[in-house]
């Protein structure tokens, strides 16, 4: 292993050690991920994963993260959110990440606290600087740790450590809240969203990597990764997708030939 991801990493391990008995806010995700297992091998039993489970999440997405979790073999609370009707957020403006932050993390604080666990911690990384994210903000305010951004560690360099650590996840595409793929100023609803995740789930299946179904109305504004567009060259993928677009809701089905680009929505 290099000098600098070992330094990182032992600084990762020493962090948590001081801590001692954290709660993790856990999606299943490529840094939740290692986050989780650094975390579980430093600590044990210490370790809390909370899941919320609300109207924004892909159902897969949580599927993957319970099976994960117990490989792991660490606890984890699934909190299902039945209506996530914050204001804030349904407007969907340019502070929808910071109010919708606000409200998931202060139900991890609280259930966190249930199990007497002080320190709560997210997987915000370095590389996540760089994006646009009202929601650290409200991770700020509420006094959340990143550990991995404290530690410095890239995205890149988390995917390195993952193989390293054989994590599964380490080539995982980026994955997002889904109300991301609704313009800013659109109204949110659960509607759009079981759209959205059916769209995204039938590109999956299909052997998409990395993919984005943005929201434009009634059309879809298919992304992705610009060595898998060729694949719409193909009758048989571009009438699997068209009618099964159709047939999800969307009236017309679009790709765009810039492809996939991670916050194109911001």
């Amino acid at each position: 292993m290099d000098k600098i991801f070992e330094y990182k990493l032992t600084t990762l391990k020493d962090e948590l050690k001081k801590m001692g008995k954290v709660a993790i806010a856990y999606s299943g995700g490529v840094d939740s991920n290692f986050l989780l297992k650094v975390a579980k091998d430093t600590l044990g039993d210490n370790v809390l994963a909370i899941t919320i489970n609300a109207m924004m999440h892909s159902t897969r997405e949580i599927k993957e993260a319970n099976n994960y979790a117990k490989e792991f073999g660490v606890k984890q609370i699934v909190y299902k959110v039945d209506d996530f009707n914050l204001p804030e957020f349904i407007d969907n403006g340019p502070l929808r990440c910071y109010y919708c932050k606000k409200i998931v993390f202060a139900k991890i604080k609280e259930i966190a606290s249930e199990h007497n666990i002080k320190y709560i911690l997210d997987g915000t990384n370095l590389s996540d600087l760089d994006d646009y994210r009202p929601g650290l903000k409200a991770l700020e305010e509420l006094n959340i740790i990143s550990p991995l951004k404290d530690a410095k560690l890239t995205k890149n360099e988390i995917r390195i450590l993952s193989k390293k650590l054989n994590v599964n996840t380490y080539n995982k595409a980026a994955f997002a809240c889904l109300a991301t793929r609704i313009p800013r100023n659109h109204k949110i609803t659960k509607e759009k969203l079981r759209m959205i995740e059916k769209a995204e789930d039938f590109l999956q299946d299909l052997g998409f990597t990395q993919y984005r179904v943005r929201l434009h109305e009634d059309l879809a504004r298919i992304e992705v990764n610009k060595d898998e567009i060729s694949k719409f060259y193909d009758d048989e993928i571009i009438n699997k997708v068209n009618l099964k677009f159709k047939e999800i809701g969307f009236k017309y089905v679009t790709v765009d030939l810039n492809g996939y680009k991670m916050g194109s929505m911001n």
